[in-house]
């Protein structure tokens, strides 16, 4: 395990965001607009239902939930980077070991998703008022098990990239949604039919949610539901980690050059 050759991806991806729009929007962009839009819609709410807290819970599940997408977006879109490059040959006829680039792409994510999640909660309370930055200590577990979310996700889409090629490339933007309605983001688990209610409760992100929104309305924080996301993500993690190994070794089987 080499850190020089492990900081040295991480530069290169750091790069990317401020050199190309694309990756700057992914970033600021679509969380800014999403912000405005939904925080709007919550106001509207609002004000009909006369519940103080419906801004709060919608705002701070947006921010939150971006945490996953930028964790995901980072393991996955780099390595389509060196697909659209042609680059993915290069590095890996390098010393480079494929642990140590999932390790970088891990670590690009974590400084993106905290970049992204301190933008999104500035532009949070600037606009509306709600300081996500006031839960504190509670920050630190949420954090922690969504960018674990965005990991295995990551994993899992970049091992589906690598078996079958960019033909499929549009999943690592869309595949996190797929699990949005079942994470509970904006409302209770317990609003889901009883078939959606299942999905949910094998999802980590629907116990970290709760959780949220728990300590939103009562400032009490439930740590059975952070043991139990924990052990989904970690499982996760490890069968990801399985995955994507298998589907390099697979792309290297075939030869590198034959997934472009």
């Amino acid at each position: 395990m080499s850190w020089h050759r492990i900081y040295g991806l991480i530069l290169r991806y750091s790069y990317l965001l401020f050199r190309n729009p694309d990756r700057a929007a992914d970033t600021f962009y679509w969380s800014t607009i999403d912000l405005l839009v939904w925080g709007l819609t919550g106001l509207y709410v609002e004000r009909l239902a006369g519940n103080l807290l419906i801004i709060n819970i919608i705002i701070s599940g947006i921010v939150f939930y971006y945490i996953i997408f930028r964790s995901q977006g980072e393991v996955s879109v780099n390595l389509l980077e060196e697909y659209w490059s042609h680059n993915l040959v290069n590095i890996f006829v390098s010393p480079l070991k494929f642990g140590e680039w999932m390790l970088a792409v891990v670590v690009n994510g974590v400084i993106k998703g905290l970049l992204g999640f301190v933008f999104a909660g500035a532009v949070a309370l600037v606009l509306y008022k709600v300081a996500v930055f006031s839960y504190g200590f509670y920050l630190i577990p949420f954090i922690f098990l969504l960018m674990l979310t965005g990991w295995f996700l990551g994993f899992f889409v970049s091992g589906i990239i690598l078996r079958y090629g960019t033909k499929i490339q549009f999943i690592a933007w869309t595949f996190t949604s797929v699990f949005a309605p079942f994470s509970a983001i904006y409302y209770p688990v317990s609003f889901l039919p009883d078939w959606a209610q299942a999905v949910a409760a094998i999802l980590p992100t629907s116990y970290v949610f709760e959780g949220l929104r728990e300590v939103i309305r009562t400032g009490h924080f439930d740590p059975a539901k952070f043991w139990i996301s924990l052990v989904l993500n970690l499982v996760y993690l490890g069968l990801s980690i399985v995955f994507i190994r298998s589907s390099f070794k697979k792309a290297l089987e075939r030869g590198l050059i034959n997934t472009y």
